[in-house]
């Protein structure tokens, strides 16, 4: 059997103005056992992992399209390739540009080029990743305002 401990606290007022007499208040708290979490912070832990999830998922988007702008305005000022910089972030940004490479032409002058597969790529991955917090979205609707609410409660 499960015995949970109870306070019981009882607060006696005595009124001066009126005859005396006694009023009793009782108050019962259940204080669940030590080890088991509150089924409240549960729900909070849990949409609280699924918000974090979903601010790094963002995150992760916005490093590889600030990469490829990058790359694209690179190209676009017809940078050095050899540069410190520019090696960079073409070492950064070749895995994600790959596969869409030699999708479309470029347009290309006498110092620079201008890329339209970065572009075609950058619309992916934010369509890509705009997917995937839909999906986790479907499987636990949690919205910003649901963590905050819960976060002033506690």
């Amino acid at each position: 059997m499960d015995e949970t401990p109870v306070h019981t606290e009882e607060t006696v007022t005595v009124s001066s103005t009126l005859p005396p007499q006694d009023v009793v208040t009782s108050t019962t708290t259940v204080v669940p056992p030590p080890g088991v979490p509150n089924p409240t912070q549960k729900v909070f832990q849990k949409k609280k992992k699924i918000f974090r999830a979903y601010q790094i998922i963002w995150f992760l988007l916005a490093v590889i399209e600030i990469l490829l702008a990058f790359r694209m305005l690179l190209k676009a000022l017809g940078s050095d390739p050899k540069s410190g910089f520019a090696t960079l972030i073409y070492a950064l940004s070749d895995p994600l540009a790959l596969p869409f490479t030699g999708l479309v032409g470029i347009t290309q002058t006498q110092t620079s080029t201008f890329d339209w597969s970065i572009i075609i790529a950058a619309a992916v991955y934010a369509l890509l990743t705009f997917g995937i917090v839909q999906i986790i979205h479907m499987s636990k609707p949690v919205s910003k305002q649901e963590v905050e609410q819960t976060v002033d409660e506690a």
